[in-house]
């Protein structure tokens, strides 16, 4: 990988006071090889004054550079950036190079599907990548209008962010662009399978590799009716119509993010293109991810960030809107949706998968607010995508339409779409365009809430005299909270139900002392009870004894989340022992009925509470305690009317397995007994629990990769002959990782996921000193996704002694990692001083 600058926010002003960029003609030709691609772009642009300035590129070579019909010579780029003398007046730039295609999803990435031979490509020009394809002044606030060019394979699909049209000899021409920033540019090419509709008059596509068009098309109604409900209701949110010629949307191959919101082209990864069995929560995420892009096609591209330090109002806002459009849309829209993606309220699966992202990032050194004030270059930006600009952004946008109102909400976003079409904007043009349709001091609670950093802990204590009671909610932190309080009584009947005897609001800090409520002192009290609020949770002493004793009795799912929530924080804050969450767990999931409740829970028990809080000695009781669950979740669905919660209790058996026996059981017989019968996705999950075991060895998993030969077949074999407990199976495994730079993003990642484990911790010991200098140097080779997933899966996560903590902490001293994989080492540190002190309390 060439070296690259990378660019400072000051830069990036001086640049946009000099330089206003009109159109863009990009040619691209992806016919020239299997390494290398051809890429031509004009720059039609004007400069305001005499000055020296750049365009940035980052070829395999330059071949020409003309200016105003003036050659320039090659040899003048330096780490991806060529040197400009400008003069005052309209100027034309011709750059012709040859570029490279990616391995790790950044840039042009290019993928043969194992399962047909077939080859794709897709662009992934998002944050600062855009120089890996063509050349441009890449920055957000230099919007232009482009007008692209493809010549690709005779038998090849062309996807732009404009309708394509194939003129011939394999060249399509796309639509020009209304003027967009520089990294929502998007091309994807390939022998596409497409679903095509037509909604409001504009085209619809669905589009993926042919390998997966069976489950394309299984999925293709459920999918677009999700997009037209969506499409629809946000019609009746924004007085702005839809702003692009047409809506497709790509599931493409080893793709980093979820999904990418180029207008009129977003790409997905395309494991949300399900192979396998999903619950109706995870159909539900997917549903969600089409919400929050199709959100972006406003807040995002419409009206772009100025510059790096606002990708909250890109990101926390689609969150947002994704999560509460698609809850307004289930079910019941006009045409109906379809069952599968209907389920619980999506503000549950948020608040126990989603918002909790944000909480533990909110609690490490790397937190930052959610409108920095400050981001000083475009590697500094990378890292702010995370839970602070996702989930607390999104659950601070929610605390603001509780406290604001949704109608003046939308007024002030509406505002903001009519001020600033086409144009960009930051927090404060976003601050007065929300104060312009209130009476309410907008500017102070921005100020609050999204200029600091950290997490409020909101702790209830309650009084209670014959006839009536007192909360008084006592806060740890400085921001105001609106939050409603749930009061619930025991059901004399049964003894467990939990019955709701009433919900009221009230402000944190409250203004006067809190008047006190009639009636007996409640069983449970509930700060936070619909979860409006950003903020832990700390119940009274009789509350979380109820909740203890009581949690599967509370009637809503929402309110389950809170007090689920208020647990998970108690263990990592050390004021809850693993092991009583554990016994809640084991007490109250067997009776729980909402899926995501049941994921969030089973995964924080297993990936946190028994892999990292428990100390070694203690884990295999852990296990076996998961397993014991799991089976009685699988027994509780053995009538067919649960087949999602069924899913994820098998899942996670699997997972929790400690002896081969059972699951090798499964795994010969092709089904669990009383279904489900194992799809790819099951028998892979088997297959590499049973080699950490080390029940089954290569041929078992050269077998398996014979029976299912595609790219998730690829990636478990990785996973499962990493996970082997042989010591050459470790040294290859680790070679492939950090001795050679020939495993794609996804190939990488599966390889680390497979390496560590818990049960071979001996095996793995000498292993842990070489990743801190080994993962440095592949970091710096290859780029900042190879360096974040060298970070986040490779981490030797397992090794919770103070001998690695100390490792970590010399090697952030000494080693200067690269900026990615510096974030991802302060974090997964930061986690482990956690578990060490869990541990040890």
């Amino acid at each position: 990988m060439a070296c690259m600058s990378v660019l400072t926010r000051d830069e990036a002003q001086n640049r946009a006071q000099l330089i206003d960029v009109h159109r863009y003609t990009i040619a691209l030709d992806l016919t020239a090889g299997d390494e290398t691609f051809d890429s031509r772009t004009l720059i039609r642009f004007g400069a305001r004054a005499d000055a020296d300035s750049f365009v940035e590129i980052d070829p395999a070579e330059l071949r020409s550079v003309t200016l105003d019909g003036r050659a320039l010579d090659p040899a003048l780029l330096e780490d991806g950036r060529f040197p400009l003398n400008l003069t005052a007046g309209e100027h034309e730039l011709l750059v012709d190079a040859r570029m490279r295609y990616s391995r790790t999803g950044e840039g042009m990435h290019r993928f043969t599907d194992p399962s047909d031979g077939e080859t794709y490509v897709y662009t992934q020009l998002f944050l600062d990548d855009v120089r890996r394809v063509f050349a441009a002044f890449d920055q957000p606030d230099l919007k232009a209008v482009f007008e692209l060019t493809v010549t690709a394979p005779e038998h090849w699909t062309v996807l732009a962010n404009g309708v394509t049209e194939h003129t011939g000899g394999g060249v399509w021409k796309a639509a020009p662009t209304p003027p967009v920033s520089t990294y929502l540019v998007a091309v994807a090419a390939g022998p596409w399978h497409s679903v095509r509709a037509e909604h409001r008059g504009l085209p619809f596509g669905l589009h993926c590799r042919r390998s997966l068009a069976p489950h394309l098309e299984a999925d293709a109604e459920e999918l677009l009716e999700i997009t037209r409900a969506c499409f629809d209701r946000y019609h009746e949110k924004f007085e702005e119509p839809y702003p692009f010629d047409s809506y497709d949307q790509a599931f493409v191959p080893e793709f980093n993010a979820g999904a990418m919101e180029n207008p009129g082209l977003v790409t997905f990864r395309d494991e949300f293109v399900y192979r396998s069995a999903v619950t109706d929560t995870e159909r539900q995420r997917r549903a969600m991810v089409v919400a929050h892009e199709m959100a972006h096609m406003w807040f995002g591209d419409l009206v772009t960030l100025r510059w790096w330090d606002d990708i909250w109002l890109n990101e926390s806002f689609a969150e947002y809107m994704g999560y509460q459009t698609l809850n307004e849309v289930t079910p019941g829209s006009p045409g109906g949706q379809p069952p599968r993606w209907r389920g619980a309220d999506t503000w549950t699966d948020f608040g126990v998968s989603r918002k909790t992202w944000g909480y533990d990032a909110d609690q490490r050194p790397s937190t930052h607010p959610v409108a920095p004030e400050h981001v000083e270059d475009t590697a500094s930006a990378l890292l702010n995508f995370d839970g602070i600009s996702y989930a607390k952004g999104a659950s601070a946008l929610r605390q603001l339409v509780a406290w604001l109102g949704e109608k003046d909400f939308l007024a002030g976003i509406n505002t903001h779409f009519e001020r600033y079409r086409f144009a960009n904007a930051g927090l404060a043009e976003f601050i007065d365009s929300l104060a312009s349709a209130t009476e309410r001091d907008v500017h102070a609670w921005a100020d609050a809430w999204l200029r600091t950093s950290g997490v409020d802990t909101l702790t209830a204590s309650v009084d209670a005299v014959p006839g009536r009671w007192t909360l008084t909610l006592d806060r740890d932190g400085g921001r105001p909270h609106r939050v409603t309080v749930g009061v619930y009584d025991r059901d004399l009947g049964d003894g467990r139900t939990l019955t709701l005897r009433e919900r009221y609001e009230t402000d944190v800090p409250q203004a006067a002392v809190p008047e006190p409520r009639p009636g007996t002192r409640p069983a449970l009290v509930v700060p936070n009870d619909l979860d409006l609020t950003y903020a832990k949770i700390r119940l009274d002493e009789t509350s979380l004894g109820t909740a203890l004793r009581g949690l599967s009795g509370i009637p809503d799912a929402l309110t389950r989340a809170v007090v689920w929530n208020s647990l998970r924080d108690m263990v990592r804050d050390g004021d809850l022992a693993p092991s009583a969450y554990l016994a809640t767990a084991a007490a109250h999931l067997p009776e729980e009925t909402d899926i995501a409740l049941v994921q969030g829970v089973l995964a924080f028990a297993s990936g946190e509470v028994a892999d990292h809080y428990l100390a070694p000695d203690r884990r295999p009781a852990a296990l076996a305690t998961l397993t014991d669950l799991c089976r009685d979740l699988i027994r509780r669905t053995e009538d067919g009317d649960h087949p999602g919660l069924r899913l994820v209790a098998v899942r996670h058996c699997i997972d929790a397995a400690s002896r081969p026996e059972t699951i090798a059981a499964w795994l010969a017989e092709g089904t669990v007994p009383g279904g489900p019968e194992l799809d790819p996705e099951l028998r892979w999950r088997i297959l590499a629990r049973l080699a950490v075991l080390g029940a089954v060895d290569e041929t078992a998993v050269a077998e398996e990769l014979r029976r299912d030969p595609s790219a998730t077949g690829r990636e478990g074999a990785a996973r499962c002959r990493a996970a082997l407990p042989d010591p050459d199976a470790k040294a290859r495994a680790w070679e492939a990782m950090f001795g050679s730079d020939d495993l794609s993003n996804y190939l990488f990642t599966a390889t680390a996921q497979g390496f560590w484990q818990p049960e071979q911790a001996e095996l793995v010991r000498p292993y842990v000193a070489r990743y801190f200098k080994d993962a440095v140097a592949v970091a710096a080779r290859r780029g900042p996704a190879i360096a974040t997933a060298a970070g986040r899966w490779a981490f030797p996560a397992h090794a919770v002694e103070a001998e690695t903590l100390k490792l970590g902490e010399k090697t952030l001293r000494k080693a200067d990692p690269v900026p990615a994989l510096r974030r991802q080492f302060t974090d997964r540190l930061d986690d482990l001083a956690r578990a060490l002190r869990v541990q040890e309390a």
